[in-house]
């Protein structure tokens, strides 16, 4: 069988997956056989066998990532053949430039697409792109203060255009399929760019000259990474994202092939097909999707067109939410997205990978409920008797592993910088990055707890009506106040004291096992609060902790935001949402 079978690759990299996901599982069974397994270990085992899958997969990426990263000339080449065809210069074809705005700053949103259309000019492009703002603001002093900064912009840049919806119906996607269906006339291409999206000419032009390479192509989705940021939380969380991202997209391209993702910006895609197989009608209920883009992904390639990631870093930036607060509701809003998938197996068409992609958003979003069950388990079958025959270094073994699995694509992104030379100096050197990867870790350990809570508490609320809403997206850096950070997270706070003092009745050894999860919970409200205080931002800066290549490079600009002050929502704090 050709090596560039989609199908043996499948085969090869499912068996992977397979066998650490039973090696995951064996090592949990040792762990509760002696001794029996109770009512209560048998549902623990059943909340981690089915976040067993996602822990595989993540591995399984990680380790395939990792080693076309480290052995590849070209790794992104590798998993995208279509980059090596790719054709440098002026491209043939004319592409649409997409931004959606929804209430944002006009004063960060514009620099960038200015610096953007002077370097297409630069290369000899400028009349192979149109430039569309698509607005969706509503209020009318919002769309004051939009239209008024907008108005210089136009005169300075003729070709652009500008376009409000007096309705933003079916959200970003209906922004985007409106312009598709009334605006969009010549062009070939369209590239969507959310408000905080930063492009490069030099990378938009390489996603163009790899669409006009392959004609096959429907999608191709660049990676994406974060904006050099001031304050602590998005520069502490995304120093590890990206080296996870870089992992994980380039094992996940090797498999997927032309059945890639989409992460609604960044990304170029042809108009014909998209207009034509990617409107979203309403779900049954009435209700629009919100996790808009892997759906069009997946219409697409049951269309037979290819959907390809091209796992490069270079020119393809986004700003992370500045703040906990901001953070939580992304995630809420993103996770109510997922959980609509549910809705969507049985449409006629889709292909089983489509089907396996949508299985795979939904369990990373279902396997925070199952974590938190499973603590909460674990301490009642504790508290009952149960487990006095556990073997706990057994048990700690296994807990290790499938945390090793679950953080496995950032930790190769992690030994790739540090086995490679020439990539730490764009780092400031190994010794640099590995204090970058340190905080990082100390910082995920207290927070990925208390996200995964945050997440299990809003899905538990989303079957009796709880909704994230659409609403305006705060980027603006800004401290969060003791009080409003008590009021959002007293309740992560007193379910992180009870579990650590259930434990604690057990145990030392009990304690020592539950303390890496539950320190994060009790420490919620202060971890909230110092992430987003400026004196912990500055010392970071200032010692270069967490730092990445383009806040290294000379002259690249730290995102500061001065937008005006956010609309404050309940409890005090500004109301988020996202494109």
């Amino acid at each position: 069988m050709p090596a560039e079978s989609p199908l043996l690759r499948r085969a090869l990299f499912a068996l992977l997956v397979a066998a650490i996901a039973s090696l995951l599982l064996v090592l949990l069974l040792r762990a509760l056989l002696p001794g029996g397994i109770s009512a209560l270990e048998w549902a623990i085992l059943a909340c981690i066998g089915l976040t067993t899958p996602w822990a595989a997969l993540s591995a399984a990426n990680a380790l395939v990532g990792l080693v076309i990263l480290l052995r590849a000339p070209d790794p992104a080449a590798a998993v995208l053949p279509a980059l090596a065809r790719a054709k440098p210069g002026p491209p043939n074809s004319i592409t649409a430039l997409l931004v959606c705005l929804r209430n944002e700053p006009m004063e960060a949103v514009l620099p960038p697409l200015t610096t953007l259309l002077q370097g297409l000019d630069q290369h000899g492009a400028a009349d192979r792109f149109r430039l569309w703002l698509l607005s969706d603001t509503q209020d009318p002093e919002a769309v004051a203060a939009e239209e008024a900064a907008i108005r210089p912009f136009l005169a300075a840049h003729p070709t652009a255009r500008y376009r409000r919806r007096a309705e933003n119906t079916g959200y970003k996607a209906g922004n985007v399929m409106d312009a598709l269906d009334h605006h969009l006339t010549e062009e070939t291409f369209f590239l969507t760019l959310d408000a905080d999206s930063v492009m490069t000419p030099a990378a938009v032009l390489r996603l163009v000259a790899v669409m006009e390479a392959d004609p096959r192509l429907g999608i191709v989705q660049q990676l994406i990474v974060g904006r050099p940021a001031t304050a602590a939380f998005p520069r502490l969380f995304q120093f590890g994202m990206r080296a996870g991202m870089r992992a994980w997209a380039t094992g996940q391209a090797w498999w997927q092939m032309d059945a890639g993702p989409y992460w609604g910006h960044n990304a170029i895609l042809r108009v014909a097909p998209f207009r034509d197989h990617a409107k979203l009608e309403p779900l049954p209920d009435g209700s629009r999707i919100l996790s808009h883009d892997m759906v069009e992904s997946v219409r697409l390639q049951s269309a037979g067109w290819a959907v390809r990631c091209l796992p490069a870093e270079e020119g393809s930036l986004e700003a992370n939410p500045p703040a906990l607060p901001e953070f939580l509701r992304r995630d809420e809003r993103w996770g109510a997205g997922n959980m609509q998938y549910v809705h969507l197996f049985r449409v006629p068409g889709m292909t089983w990978l489509g089907r396996l992609q949508l299985a795979q958003a939904i369990l990373l979003f279902l396997g925070a409920p199952l974590y938190v069950l499973a603590l909460i388990l674990a301490a009642a079958n504790g508290l009952t008797g149960g487990g006095a025959g556990t073997p706990m270094g057994l048990l700690a073994l296994a807990i290790l592993a499938h945390g090793l699995c679950y953080f496995a694509p950032k930790l190769a992104g992690y030994a790739q910088v540090l086995l490679q030379p020439r990539l730490a100096e764009t780092y400031g050197g190994r010794a640099a990055f590995a204090r970058g990867a340190l905080a990082e870790l100390v910082f995920m350990q207290l927070f990925e707890p208390l996200s995964n809570l945050n997440k299990a508490m809003f899905l538990a609320l989303l079957p009796f009506g709880a909704r994230p809403g659409w609403l305006p997206q705060n980027r603006a850096d800004r401290g969060v106040t003791w009080g409003d950070a008590t009021r959002m997270l007293w309740p992560h706070t007193v379910i992180g004291l009870l579990l650590t003092a259930a434990f604690a009745s057990l145990s030392w050894s009990a304690l020592a096992l539950a303390l890496p999860v539950t320190a994060g919970l009790i420490l919620a409200v202060p971890l909230c609060v110092f992430t987003a205080d400026p004196r912990l931002s500055a010392w970071l800066r200032a010692r270069g902790i967490a730092a990445t290549p383009e806040e290294l490079a000379q002259g690249a600009p730290v995102l500061r935001t001065t937008a005006p002050a956010p609309r404050r929502g309940d409890g005090g704090f500004p109301v988020p949402a996202s494109n």
